[in-house]
């Protein structure tokens, strides 16, 4: 998928109203495999003509929720129930709510591993930095 803001709304795409598997990967960068196993999965569900398939803009939107969804964490299981929460039709205040709680806690987890992260940067620094520091006599001290 084209890079951009996490947050990036997908517009209705301007002239087309469907779209074949090679259009889909091309635009989402995405291989037609992907696109076959989204499927499989039931996160995306082109008409069938024949062989072909036939992606509709809702098929378009779900597939950016999907690959945004992978870009920062979250498991297809997690992408599935806040897409489909889309069709409840309560004007998607379930799906929003749901999506920013959801949100948070992959953020507050993202944090706690940033932390974490940091923490063993700073302690592999200090190791070098004593590995250095103590180089010439060729070990450490006990």
């Amino acid at each position: 998928m084209p890079s951009g803001p996490a947050y990036a709304v997908i517009d209705r795409h301007p002239t087309r109203d469907h779209f074949s598997i090679s259009d889909l990967s091309a635009e989402f960068g995405v291989t037609a495999r992907a696109l076959r196993f989204y499927e499989d999965e039931g996160l995306i569900a082109p008409e069938r003509r024949g062989t072909s398939r036939i992606y509709s803009q809702r098929d378009r939107a779900r597939l950016a929720w999907i690959l945004r969804g992978k870009r920062v964490g979250f498991s297809l299981g997690e992408i599935r129930e806040m897409i489909d929460l889309y069709d409840i039709g309560d004007g998607r205040q379930v799906q929003k709510a749901t999506t920013i709680a959801r949100c948070r806690e992959r953020m507050a987890l993202l944090q706690s591993q940033k932390h974490d992260i940091d923490a063993a940067i700073t302690e592999l620094a200090d190791f070098v930095t004593l590995l250095e520091t103590n180089g010439a006599q060729g070990r450490l001290k006990d």
